[in-house]
C-alpha cells in the first residue's frame, strides 16, 4: 500500500525523529537500523520528485525538531524581550534544516529504479546535501548523524574519511539492509567499520608529564555580565586556579571568562598570573581600532600576553546580525550583542605556545563544529576549545557540542583540553575518549595529565577533499547503474 498526504508526512516524520534518537544525550543510534532502511523503502514507492522531498523534508523535521530542540534556550536567558521567539526560532530551524534532507530525498527518488543501487543514489545524495549544509551560509553542520555514534567503535572511522565519508558509509550500509540481496554487504560494512574502530582502540594511549588545570566557573548566562556578580566570577576562577597543593602546567579558563579587557588592563593580568603560578590561556573580548573581537589569550607567568587568536567563525544572528543594516531597521540585534554592534571577524586559525606551553591550536566555541579549520601547519601537539555552553541550555546543547568537540580530536589524532564555562569540562584522548572531566553546571577544576599526539591519521594527511571525490564517483556509478538497468 501506497501512503500518501499526512500519513506519509507523518511515518517520515517519525522515523527522522528514531534516527535523533542517537544524538546526545540519549545516545541511542541503533534505532536508525530500523529507520534508514524504512526511509528507502517509503522514498522507493513514492510517486515523484515532489513526494520524495515531502519524504525528505518530514524525516527532517522529525530528526532536527528532537535534535535541535535546545535552540529556544538562548531565547530564554533574556525570556521577557526574546522569550517570545523561542517556539518559532525551533520551528523555522527544523523547517528550513529539514530542507536540505527533502532536497536530497527528491534528487534520490528522481535516480532510483527500485534495485540493490538505489542504496547507493540515496546514501549519496543525502550526504551530498549534508555536505551542503556544512559550508553554504558560513555553514552549520551540527548534529551530523555520524555524532550519534561517537560513544560506539563506528566513529572511529572519522580517522580514516571523516564524518562525511563516514555518514555516506553508515547510511549506505543502513540503506542496504533494506535489499534481500543488498543485506550481506551491509553486514560486512557495518562488522568493517566495528571492526576497525575496536582494533583502533586497543591501542594505549601515552600521557605527557604536563598536567592541565581546567578550570569551569559555571556562571549563570542571565548574571554573567550583571554588575554584581561579575567580580564575584572572576575572584571564583582565580580561586579555582590556585586551589589545591600541586601546581599545574598550565591553566585554562572558558570562553569569555572575565568581562575585564586584558589587553588594557595588565594588574588584572598580574593577578591571573600571581595566583595561578602558570602560564594561563583565558577567553576575553578585545577592542583594537574600534573593532571588536571574542578572543583567546595565552598569559605567560609574569602576565604578559604571549599570543592572541580572534574568533573568525562567528555565530550567526549571536556574534553578528547577516544583513545587519536591514536587521537593525526591524529591531534584531544579535542575542549575545551587550555592546550594540556585532563582532567581528578573526582573520583564521592560528598556532599559540610559548617556551612552556607546547604548540596548540585554539578553538571558540562552535568553531569546532568545523573539521576544516583544523587542517594546519605546522602539526599542532594538542587542541584547546574554550566554550561558553550556558548558551546551550542543560539538556541536549552541551552534550552535543561535547559530542562533536571529541569527533575533532578522532579525525586529527590529537589530545583536546577543553574549558566550557558550565560543562561539561574535559581532557580528551586523541581516540576521542574523556579521560577526565567536570559535569555539566558544577563550579570546580579538574587537573588531567595531557595526552601523546598519535601519528597524524590519514584524514589529517589527506584533508576531507578525497573522500568527497571518492563520494561523488559512487554516485555517478549509482546513478549511471540505475539508467541503464
Amino acid at each position: 500500500m501506497r501512503l500518501r498526504g499526512w500519513r506519509r508526512l507523518g511515518l517520515s516524520a517519525l522515523l527522522g525523529l528514531l534516527i535523533g534518537l542517537g544524538q546526545a544525550p540519549i545516545n541511542f543510534p541503533y534505532a536508525a537500523l530500523g529507520a534508514v532502511p524504512l526511509l528507502l523503502v517509503l522514498l522507493r514507492r513514492a510517486c515523484c520528485r515532489k513526494a520524495g522531498f515531502a519524504i525528505g523534508w518530514g524525516a527532517g523535521a522529525g530528526y532536527f525538531g528532537l535534535s535541535m530542540i535546545w535552540i529556544v534556550e538562548p531565547f530564554l536567558v533574556d525570556a521577557p524581550r526574546y522569550g517570545w521567539m523561542a517556539p518559532f526560532a525551533l520551528l523555522l530551524m527544523a523547517g528550513g534544516l529539514a530542507g536540505f534532507w527533502g532536497l536530497g530525498f527528491a534528487l534520490a527518488q528522481r535516480w532510483m529504479r527500485g534495485n540493490g543501487w538505489d542504496a547507493l543514489v540515496l546514501a549519496g545524495c543525502w550526504t551530498g546535501v549534508e555536505v551542503l549544509r556544512s559550508v553554504i551560509f558560513t555553514g552549520f553542520p551540527w548534529a551530523l548523524q555520524v555524532y550519534g555514534w561517537v560513544d560506539t567503535p563506528v566513529i572511529q572511522g572519522a580517522a580514516l574519511i571523516g564524518v562525511h565519508g563516514l555518514g555516506f558509509v553508515l547510511v549506505l550500509a543502513l540503506a542496504l539492509l533494506a535489499d534481500r540481496r543488498g543485506w550481506p554487504v551491509a553486514v560486512l560494512l557495518i562488522l568493517a567499520m566495528v571492526g576497525y574502530g575496536s582494533w583502533r582502540l586497543t591501542a594505549p594511549v601515552a600521557m605527557r608529564d604536563y598536567t592541565v588545570r581546567l578550570v569551569q566557573p559555571n556562571a549563570e548566562q542571565r548574571l554573567k555580565w550583571n554588575p554584581d556578580y561579575i567580580e564575584g566570577f572572576y575572584t571564583a576562577q582565580l580561586d579555582l586556579s590556585a586551589a589545591g597543593h600541586d601546581r599545574p602546567d598550565v591553566v585554562i579558563w572558558p570562553e569569555a571568562a572575565i568581562a575585564y579587557l586584558p589587553e588594557i588592563h595588565p594588574l588584572i593580568r598580574l593577578q591571573i598570573a600571581e595566583f595561578a603560578k602558570a602560564p594561563v590561556i583565558l577567553g576575553a573580548r578585545r577592542f583594537p581600532n574600534g573593532k571588536a573581537f571574542n578572543s583567546l589569550f595565552l598569559l605567560n607567568e609574569n602576565g604578559q600576553i604571549d599570543g592572541v587568536y580572534d574568533k573568525y567563525h562567528l555565530v550567526p544572528f549571536g556574534e553578528y546580525m547577516p544583513f545587519q543594516a536591514l536587521a537593525r531597521q526591524w529591531g534584531l540585534t544579535g542575542l549575545a550583542d551587550e555592546m550594540g554592534r556585532g563582532m567581528d571577524f578573526g582573520s583564521g586559525p592560528k598556532l599559540l605556545g610559548n617556551d612552556t606551553v607546547p604548540p596548540f591550536l585554539p578553538m571558540i566555541c562552535y568553531e569546532a563544529i568545523f573539521p576544516q579549520g583544523l587542517f594546519v601547519e605546522p602539526r599542532p601537539e594538542w587542541l584547546v576549545q574554550i566554550t561558553n555552553d550556558a548558551w546551550f541550555g542543560g539538556w541536549s546543547g552541551p552534550y552535543q557540542h561535547l559530542a562533536q568537540t571529541r569527533v575533532r580530536a578522532i579525525e586529527q589524532g590529537l589530545p583536546l583540553a577543553r574549558a566550557a564555562n558550565t560543562g561539561v569540562s574535559a581532557m580528551i584522548d586523541p581516540y576521542g575518549r574523556i579521560t577526565a572531566q567536570i559535569p555539566l553546571g558544577q563550579r570546580g577544576y579538574v587537573d588531567a595529565p595531557l595526552p601523546v599526539p598519535l601519528a597524524p591519521t590519514v584524514l589529517a594527511k589527506t584533508g576531507q577533499w578525497p573522500g568527497l571525490v571518492v563520494m561523488a564517483l559512487l554516485l555517478g556509478l549509482g546513478i549511471w547503474r540505475n539508467r541503464n538497468t
